[in-house]
C-alpha cells in the first residue's frame, strides 16, 4: 500500500451479451467511492477464448486505486457483476459483466476463491494488450519480462479482432 492506505490494481473488464459498451461503462461508474479509476485502456472486440460458440467481447482493462484488500476487492466486483445482470452459468460462458483482478500491488495471492497476479493473464491477449496499453513497462510479481514484450508475443494469436477507441468515442456503442 501506498501512503494514505492504497493500493494500484489492474482489473479487467469484458462483457459479451446486451450493450457490450454500456455494461462496462455502468461497471466502472459503479467502483466509487471505494475504488478510484485512475486510467482505462482502449476497447477491444475479442473472439471468445475456450468456449467458442458465443458472440465477440469488448474487453478493457482499467488502473484503479483502492484501500479494500484483495478479498473485500473481489466482493465488491462480484455485487457489482451481479448488479448489472450476471448470472451463474457455465465457466468461460457468456456474460452480461466479467470484472477480474489481474494485479493488486505487488501482491501475490493464491486461495480457493482469488488468485493474483491472475493465473491466466499471460495467454491472454485479450488482457494483455490492453494492459499494455495502459501500463507497458510493468513487470507483475513473478515474471520476468514487462507486460508489452509478452502482449506482442501474443498478439499474433488472432483472437484481438479490433481497437475500438475508447469508452468515450460514439462508434463504440454496440
Amino acid at each position: 500500500m501506498t501512503p494514505g492506505g492504497t493500493t494500484s490494481v489492474y482489473l479487467a473488464l469484458g462483457a459479451n451479451l446486451g450493450d457490450r459498451h454500456a455494461a462496462i461503462a455502468a461497471a466502472l461508474g459503479r467502483l466509487a467511492p471505494e475504488i478510484v479509476v485512475e486510467q482505462v485502456s482502449s476497447l477491444y472486440e475479442t473472439e471468445p477464448a475456450y468456449v467458442l460458440d458465443q458472440p465477440r467481447f469488448l474487453n478493457a482493462v482499467a488502473r484503479v486505486r483502492t484501500g479494500l484488500g484483495p478479498q473485500a476487492l473481489l466482493a465488491r466486483l462480484k455485487r457489482i457483476e451481479a448488479e448489472l445482470g450476471r448470472q451463474p452459468g457455465a465457466r468461460f460462458g457468456p456474460r452480461a459483466i466479467d470484472l477480474d483482478i489481474l494485479l493488486y500491488g505487488d501482491t501475490v495471492l493464491a486461495s480457493d476463491a482469488l488468485t493474483i497476479p491472475h493465473p491466466r493473464m499471460a495467454e491472454r491477449p485479450f488482457v494483455l494488450v490492453p494492459l499494455a496499453e495502459i501500463a507497458a513497462d510493468l513487470v507483475p510479481p513473478g515474471w520476468d519480462v514487462p507486460v508489452a514484450v509478452l502482449a506482442q508475443a501474443v498478439r499474433g494469436q488472432g483472437d484481438i479482432i479490433r481497437r475500438k477507441g475508447g469508452l468515450n468515442d460514439a462508434d463504440n456503442r454496440d
